[in-house]
C-alpha cells in the first residue's frame, strides 16, 4: 500500500498536476548551422587525431585589438555582450553585436577588435586535436 501511495505522490509532483500552471516547455533556437565560415569559405574536413574540445570565455576590453592570428581547427561561438569586429588579412569584415553567432575562419589570418564602449564577451568552442594549438599568432604579433 505504501508503495502505491508514494508512486501516486511522485507522479502528481513530477507531472505538474499539483500546480495550477502548465509544465515548462523547452525552447531551442538554432543560432547557426553551416558548412562555411562567416566569410563564406568552406570549412575544412575534420582533422585526424585524438579530438580535444576547448571552450573559452573571452573578454576583450573596449578599444583593444587582438594580434593577427589564425586557427588551424574549426571553431564557433556567440558574442554574449558588447560589439566586436573581425577582420581578415584580405580585408573582409564581420561586425558583431551581442547575441550574434560566429563560425570562425580556419587557416586564414585575421584579428578581432572591440570598437565598442564596453567589454566584448564571447564563448568560443574549438574542435581541435589533443596537444595541438587552437590559435597561432603571426610572427612578431604581441
Amino acid at each position: 500500500m505504501k508503495k502505491i501511495v508514494l508512486t501516486v505522490c511522485f507522479s502528481l509532483l513530477f507531472s505538474g498536476s499539483l500546480y495550477a500552471r502548465e509544465p515548462l516547455a523547452v525552447k531551442v533556437d538554432v543560432l547557426e548551422k553551416t558548412g562555411v565560415s562567416w566569410n563564406d569559405t568552406a570549412l575544412p574536413d575534420y582533422a585526424k587525431g585524438s579530438p580535444e574540445v576547448t571552450i573559452l570565455r573571452i573578454s576583450i576590453p573596449p578599444g583593444v585589438r587582438l594580434p593577427l592570428h589564425t586557427h588551424p581547427y574549426i571553431n564557433a561561438g556567440v558574442l554574449l555582450h558588447g560589439k566586436l569586429s573581425v577582420v581578415t588579412q584580405e580585408g573582409a569584415v564581420l561586425h558583431m553585436e551581442a547575441g550574434d553567432p560566429i563560425v570562425e575562419v580556419v587557416n586564414q589570418w585575421h584579428y578581432g577588435k572591440n570598437e565598442g564602449s564596453e567589454p566584448a564577451e564571447l564563448i568560443m568552442f574549438y574542435a581541435g586535436i589533443k596537444g595541438e594549438p587552437i590559435t597561432v599568432k603571426a610572427e612578431g604579433a604581441e
